[in-house]
């Protein structure tokens, strides 16, 4: 039998109790490591919407340029993803008309609310990467000529955000 063979006067292999206490290290390790393994999942997701809105804030400078007012686009795609991507609808949706596609398929939902006046905007974008029901959302908000800002079309509060900058628009989303 394997367990009686000795050497040297002592048993070769394991005991159950050093097994136990090797499982439970793991165990402890798997617990702390698979959140954090999430957490950074999920900011490298949220990498995308960062980029994409200053492309989309090009776009609408670059339109505004032209054309002296800024173009709205509806929500692409209609409805907020979740955690795997989808398909953002280039030729049917409003940004053919801005001249702007993000890079393949999409984590979050894009739209772009223009002001009365033509001369403010905000872009948002939002996605519920985590599954949890929380949507994260993103904007960029331009006053308009009163120095309005006004709310985004996904659902991003312009209250929350900074005149011409970047960042998260709502006190209930993830933390990513």
């Amino acid at each position: 039998m394997m367990n009686t063979i000795r050497r040297n006067g002592r048993r070769r292999g394991f005991t159950i109790i050093e097994l136990a206490i090797t499982l439970s290290i793991l165990g402890i390790l798997a617990a702390v490591a698979i959140p954090i393994f999430m957490r950074h999942k999920a900011n490298a997701k949220s990498a995308e919407v960062k980029s994409n809105l200053a492309a989309l804030r090009i776009a609408e400078e670059a339109y505004f340029s032209e054309k002296g007012v800024y173009y709205p686009a509806s929500a692409e795609p209609p409805l907020i993803p979740g955690a795997t991507q989808v398909d953002f609808n280039f030729m049917t949706s409003d940004y053919a008309g801005l001249g702007w596609v993000p890079e393949g398929r999409v984590y979050f939902s894009y739209a772009i609310a223009v002001s009365a006046d033509g001369v403010g905007y905000t872009a948002d974008a939002g996605a519920d990467l985590d599954l949890d029901g929380i949507v994260q959302l993103w904007g960029y908000s331009k006053p308009d000529g009163a120095g309005v800002m006004m709310n985004g079309e996904v659902g991003c509060d312009a209250g929350f955000l900074k005149p011409i900058e970047l960042g998260r628009c709502s006190l209930s989303s993830s933390i990513y």
